[in-house]
């Protein structure tokens, strides 16, 4: 590499500034919300959508004929406040555009799908849609209509689709009861009105289908229910709805009150701590190789720095040399170059062997780079001794071997061994002495630290490690 072209620095404060506030997600809503709305003044139709104090809902509620849909949709738009929003509906609206989708179904013809899209598109766009947000009910019916509102950038935030046994669906639309006054929903076996007035106006539905009719709609909605949970898989929550409608409802509420999980871009900054011998090397490795990150133990940082022969080289190589340590100052200017460049910033970054001590690892906040993910990895000092001190280095093949879990294959390999003079007993026990004696303040300054217990098969710590990396916690939000 040309030593006169210096690798592309980052500040790390942008990416922390995006992350914390969700700027990936808060540009993907607006831009949804412009496609969706289409409003005459962009700018301050965003203007105004900033300063609304939550995000409204958008959630579609799907399942066949008789799951409760209705009822559901009603309560649901009653507890959040959101628009109710149903093809019937549209259909009444007076426009030139409804009065002629009113036309096809009247004529039992399909409505074109351009002019099903505008429909959708023109009821959504209205002030109180916009303002509280909607449920769509029944909509859309196949995935042939989802892939059309997608493209019209109408996206939800939850999908719900109901679902029951067909025997159960068939039993409950032959007893099927409508109040024509509210259009409430009930059931003569299911869902009695405790209204002695609503239980008198009760009327039987005159759609009211046989039960080998009702059997063919359930079975077209089946045709056409897979293809729509492929389409909204990201979102899609499936509810029992053969059982009381109360808990229905209430599995509902709580799931469309559960945001999403942020498609934000996720940059992970990992810091390892752990004892001598806890495995942080072998880990911050499994890592950076099954995720792409990068991998920066402070120690081989530092080596390989002294081998060249720049400034800051030529610098911390007497330091090395005699195995002092190197000061703070100059350790923490060589990290934050390093974990400024293009791949740590893009890729994200696994940081073991720094900070060692409470000074240091305030030293490297202020330098801005805050660790999303911190881990500690623990294990007895008994443990770690016997982990340290039988290892040794074959000097031909450079392979490491353990008297007790890896020995060597045989007298010749281990005759030849090497064992640092580090990795002596008194030599560890300094070392581990050191590592506790700060332990208790740096466990302080990061109370968000997971603690993984290290006296495991090095793959079960991985995967402890692995189920708290991936993945983002949603934020919390309330309708």
């Amino acid at each position: 590499m040309d030593a006169t072209i210096r690798p592309l620095r980052i500040p790390p404060e942008m990416a922390i500034y995006a992350e914390k506030h969700d700027i990936f997600h808060l540009v993907q809503t607006l831009v949804r919300n412009l496609m969706v709305d289409k409003p005459e003044d962009p700018i301050q139709h965003l203007i105004n959508f900033l300063k609304r104090d939550s995000v409204v809902p958008r959630i579609i509620l799907l399942g066949p004929p008789a799951s409760g849909k209705r009822t559901i949709a009603k309560k649901l738009c009653e507890h959040t406040q959101t628009i109710h929003v149903t093809l019937s509906d549209i259909l009444k609206d007076d426009s030139d555009l409804s009065r002629a989708a009113q036309q096809d179904q009247d004529k039992k013809q399909k409505i074109p799908k351009d002019h099903w899209r505008q429909l959708i598109q023109q009821r959504l766009s209205k002030l109180d849609c916009v303002r509280r947000g909607w449920v769509l009910e029944a909509i859309p019916k196949t995935q042939e209509e989802a892939l059309c509102l997608q493209e019209a950038g109408i996206t939800p935030d939850h999908v719900v689709m109901l679902e029951a046994p067909d025997v159960i669906l068939i039993e409950r639309s032959l007893g099927k009861r409508i109040d024509p006054v509210t259009g409430d929903v009930y059931h003569v076996t299911f869902m009695w009105p405790e209204s002695e007035e609503v239980a008198q106006r009760l009327e039987t539905p005159s759609t009211l289908m046989p039960a080998d009719l009702i059997a063919k709609k359930l079975q077209k909605f089946h045709t056409e229910a897979h293809a729509l949970k492929r389409t909204y898989h990201s979102c899609l929550k499936t509810i029992n709805a053969d059982q009381p409608h109360v808990d229905v409802f209430s599995q509902v509420l709580n799931y469309v009150c559960t945001p999403r999980q942020s498609a934000s871009p996720f940059t992970p900054r990992i810091l390892l701590f752990g004892p001598p011998g806890s495995g942080k090397s072998l880990q911050a490795k499994l890592i950076a190789q099954k995720y792409g990150i990068v991998n920066i133990c402070c120690g081989v940082l530092l080596k390989a720095l002294s081998a060249d022969e720049s400034h800051m080289g030529e610098l911390i190589k007497p330091y090395l040399e005699s195995e002092q340590q190197v000061p703070s100052s100059i350790v923490l200017r060589i990290l934050t170059e390093r974990l400024s460049r293009m791949d740590c910033t893009t890729r994200g970054w696994v940081l073991h062997g720094f900070p060692q001590d409470v000074e240091q690892a305030e030293e490297l906040q202020e330098s801005n780079f805050i660790p999303n993910r911190v881990f500690f990895l623990e294990m007895t000092d008994d443990i770690a001794i016997e982990r340290v001190t039988l290892r040794g280095l074959d000097p031909v093949t450079g392979e490491w071997y353990h008297s007790i879990y890896k020995p060597a294959p045989g007298p010749d390999v281990q005759s030849r061994l090497r064992f640092n003079p580090r990795h002596s007993e008194a030599e560890l026990q300094k070392r581990l002495k050191e590592y506790w004696n700060h332990a208790v303040d740096l466990q302080a300054i990061y109370p968000q630290a997971v603690y993984i217990n290290a006296d495991q098969d090095p793959h079960t710590v991985f995967e402890s490690l692995e189920s708290r990396l991936v993945g983002r916690l949603p934020k919390v939000q309330t309708y």
